[in-house]
């Protein structure tokens, strides 16, 4: 007898199943959910692997130039290569205040006033494309912080007063120009060591992923 007052139940379960995997298997023919839960979820990391042209999340402590379409290019760029773009902000800072068409009494150029001879070395062939010299600018970075070892100011050192001239001084050149580069950027990056890393390590050292950095 109990046996047989239980099989309704297993009839009506197995009936149930079968009706919501029937919806389940209709809603994604259709392409309408039945539930909300079987929606799918869509996060901006998302799209960003999906879409590397998608904007990316910047974390509220990187600076700002004030135009967001250039903060993207500064922040994929340094994340490309593997370099801080904190950093990256603070030469351009000193360098050009964010002016893209600087241009120095030497002939250094663009937003990182580079000198022709090194923006050819590292693929610029448009000084004063954003792109082209952010992404030229970032990679003598992250050159001159590997062949110093991560030394902050050595590498800055190089960029303003060029290699030759740190390596006769072993060291930051006696010259005010440069000791007064050094001393801004390093204050306002907050930082006298950054590693070299892969751009895969490097973005989890910076703290590259806005709800990561959030919860920090």
């Amino acid at each position: 007898m109990q046996i047989t007052r239980r099989v309704p139940h297993i009839r009506s379960f197995k009936a149930s199943v079968i009706t919501v995997f029937a919806l389940f298997i209709l809603a994604n023919i259709t392409n309408v959910p039945f539930f909300k839960a079987f929606a799918p979820t869509v996060t901006a990391k998302a799209l960003a692997a999906l879409d590397p042209n998608a904007p990316a999340v910047i974390p509220a402590d990187v600076p700002t130039s004030g135009d967001a379409a250039l903060d993207q290019i500064i922040f994929k760029t340094a994340d490309k290569y593997g370099v801080d773009p904190r950093l990256v902000h603070a030469v351009i800072l000193q360098e050009s205040r964010y002016v893209v068409d600087a241009k120095s009494g030497v002939g250094a150029k663009g937003l990182m006033q580079l000198m022709p001879e090194t923006a050819k070395r590292f693929g610029c062939t448009d000084l004063t494309d954003e792109q082209q010299n952010v992404e030229a600018g970032t990679k003598y970075l992250r050159f001159l912080l590997k062949h110093f070892d991560g030394d902050v100011s050595l590498a800055l050192a190089s960029y303003n007063a060029g290699e030759g001239n740190v390596e006769k001084y072993k060291g930051v050149p006696p010259f005010p120009e440069t000791e007064k580069y050094v001393r801004n950027i390093t204050a306002n990056y907050g930082k006298t060591y950054h590693p070299v890393l892969s751009p895969e390590d490097a973005h989890v050292a910076f703290h590259l992923d806005a709800d990561e950095a959030a919860a920090e």
